[in-house]
């Protein structure tokens, strides 16, 4: 995999939109930070953009886009936020000068689709807080965005969970918001499962569904071929009159469990305020036993 050049103090940073508007005067915060990182700001032309619930017309943010891929002085493309639209607009884009100059995307949750179609293209980005969450996330998530953008050393500790399994192992970290793994399933941004080390969280989902793409993963031959498991934050999950029975932590373990290979529940990682960065395509080392677990990333 290849690995973006690290920021350093100067250089300059785009922020722009690939999916829900963000039309707020909502930007300081963010803009302050990579100030006080040394960084420059850009904002893209799909900021204030109003078109229903996205950020512009799907030409309109594949075009800010576009120009702040090919601009050999943008080192870092940040999404504002996530929602849903990436996906209507990633064949648009054209990698040809990104395979030139490389740089890093950022982004969680809708920006799944970036993280797995690079992922597919051989290159490396960066998942974790946004430009949106900057005021409510954890002093800890933000200086972990700093070390994987500055290419400082990243590695994690999390206590013990009951539903954690025990093991180790290593291969290249993959995934994302589930929703959006199962939505690109068959397509040309679909990740290889293959050794790889699955990271997964959502929003906001139906238990019945959580059970649905999770089993949907395992059918196209996904979890039986992974080294090791990660589940970040299952945030406020909804259910049907009739309850499915299992919580959505248990229905990961349920359609997984049948696999000899490490699982981390309860990451810090997601929709949640202590949303720690996670370098997508790297190769990591987790390890998982009662005192807890780690998460080594190489350079």
């Amino acid at each position: 995999m290849i690995t973006p050049p690290y920021l350093q103090k100067g250089d300059t940073v785009a922020i722009l939109a690939t999916a829900r508007k963000n039309i707020d005067d909502n930007l300081k915060p963010t803009i302050d930070l990579l100030h006080s990182w040394g960084l420059e700001a850009v904002i893209g032309s799909t900021i204030g953009l109003d078109v229903n619930q996205l950020a512009g017309t799907d030409e309109q943010r594949a075009a800010d886009f576009q120009k702040q891929l090919d601009n050999p002085n943008i080192k870092a493309i940040w999404c504002v936020r996530g929602g849903y639209g990436t996906v209507r607009m990633i064949d648009l884009l054209d990698f040809t000068k990104f395979r030139q100059h490389p740089k890093w995307i950022i982004g969680f949750s809708d920006v799944t689709v970036l993280h797995n179609h690079l992922n597919t293209m051989g290159y490396k980005s960066i998942h974790g807080v946004m430009p949106v969450t900057i005021p409510r996330a954890t002093p800890a998530a933000i200086s972990s965005m700093k070390a994987g953008l500055f290419g400082e050393p990243l590695s994690y500790t999390v206590g013990p969970d009951k539903m954690n399994r025990y093991g180790k192992a290593t291969g290249e970290l993959v995934g994302g918001n589930l929703s959006i793994l199962y939505s690109l399933l068959g397509s040309p941004s679909a990740i290889d499962c293959k050794d790889k080390i699955l990271f997964i969280e959502d929003l906001d989902e139906y238990l019945y569904h959580i059970d649905r793409m999770m089993t949907n993963l395992r059918r196209n031959g996904c979890i039986e071929n992974l080294k090791g498991i990660i589940v970040g934050g299952m945030t406020k999950m909804k259910d049907n009159e009739v309850p499915w029975g299992k919580n959505a932590v248990e229905i990961v373990d349920d359609v997984t469990k049948k696999y000899n290979i490490p699982v981390i529940f309860n990451f810090p990682a997601g929709h949640i305020q202590d949303n720690r960065a996670l370098i997508m395509g790297s190769t990591i080392t987790i390890e998982v036993n009662e005192s807890g677990s780690t998460v080594i990333f190489q350079k």
